[in-house]
């Protein structure tokens, strides 16, 4: 299965984490399994300091992984940066959608957060630009794409699943559109 990504994007504090989180819980209210990769330029620190994990990692540990009741994570160090296509590849396969927050480059549909005062313009190429979040969504005239409050992601989530971009895995293991649950 290949499962259905978007990619929300724009200039540095224009809202795009905000925005992610109100998705999310749209998401998730409607009973979907989402996964979220974040993009950053700088390298990062997941662990704290004292933990056994950060001194195993310390150590020389490649791969450091914690594991509990609900949750596991891993923390891999590597000599170069993964591709998206890599990452992906890693994944649980019963997801039905994969927010991405940057990857400017990659060739999936695009929303992209404008916000007055920040950034030079859009981002996108209008081809690949699924959606607009804008302050203003009503005083916001466009010709080739839908704007959308930072609010409005119940909006957002009825825009991507008219078009196809939210799979559902249903119980015969087949995957299938999304159908609102409105």
């Amino acid at each position: 299965m290949t499962v259905p990504m978007i990619s929300v994007i724009g200039w540095h504090n224009a809202g795009k984490t905000t925005f992610i989180e109100h998705l999310l819980k749209e998401l998730k209210r409607r009973g979907l399994r989402v996964a979220t990769i974040k993009h950053s330029r700088e390298d990062f620190e997941l662990d704290r300091s004292g933990t056994d994990t950060f001194r195993y990692a310390q150590a020389g540990s490649d791969v450091v992984a914690i594991s509990a009741q609900h949750k596991i994570a891993f923390i891999e160090r590597r000599a170069r940066e993964m591709s998206l296509e890599e990452i992906v590849k890693r994944l649980p396969d019963d997801l039905d959608l994969v927010v991405l927050e940057g990857y400017k480059r990659a060739t999936v549909p695009k929303i992209e957060v404008l916000r007055k005062g920040i950034g030079e313009g859009r981002i996108a190429a209008s081809k690949e630009l699924l959606a607009l979040i804008v302050d203003e969504p009503e005083k916001t005239m466009s010709a080739d794409v839908r704007c959308f409050s930072s609010t409005d992601a119940s909006g957002v989530v009825d825009l991507l699943e008219a078009q196809g971009l939210i799979k559902r895995k249903r119980a015969g293991g087949e995957d299938s559109p999304c159908q609102s649950s409105s």
